[in-house]
């Protein structure tokens, strides 16, 4: 036994398919005419705006983006999902708070790294390049911290 839903009565579009015995060659339901007309006018103020003068291509052109763009939003319209809810939840869609990707800061900070225009020597050069400057190699140079000499050294006078 087969069980019929009544799937088959919303299935039936409301279709306008023209005037009386001068029918269009094409289906399309009233939503699409809804949909389609104001986005044709939508697509030929774009053109306008972005330069294209008027003329028989840019209308051509208009009508055939008119009818791509009219085929995708009415691909998502259907008797359980009616014009107004896709309206609505575009719009909430659109206006939904995102989550944040980028971070504001936080503990660790590259802004006090300090970045020298020559590249450092290695340990074993500086210490030939200290001793090349006519200086003894125990001796304190002006300018030289005193944290590097140990006490004991300053005792003995070294």
């Amino acid at each position: 036994m087969r069980i019929r839903t009544d799937d088959e009565v919303y299935r039936v579009d409301a279709v306008w398919l023209g005037p009386p015995k001068a029918t269009f060659p094409w289906r399309a339901r009233y939503v699409a005419w809804l949909i389609g007309i104001p986005v044709f006018f939508l697509v030929l103020g774009v053109e306008r705006w972005a330069g294209w003068s008027f003329g028989f291509f840019s209308t051509a052109w208009a009508f055939i983006a008119t009818i791509v763009v009219t085929r995708l939003l009415t691909a998502k319209i259907s008797h359980e999902r009616p014009l107004g809810t896709v309206v609505s939840m575009a719009g909430r869609e659109l206006n939904t708070p995102r989550e944040q990707t980028t971070g504001t800061g936080g503990a660790v900070s590259a802004s006090r790294v300090r970045v020298r225009a020559e590249r450092p020597l290695p340990k074993h050069r500086r210490r030939r390049q200290y001793r090349h400057h006519g200086t003894q190699p125990g001796a304190v140079v002006q300018g030289a911290t005193r944290a590097r000499r140990s006490r004991s050294a300053v005792r003995a006078g070294r």
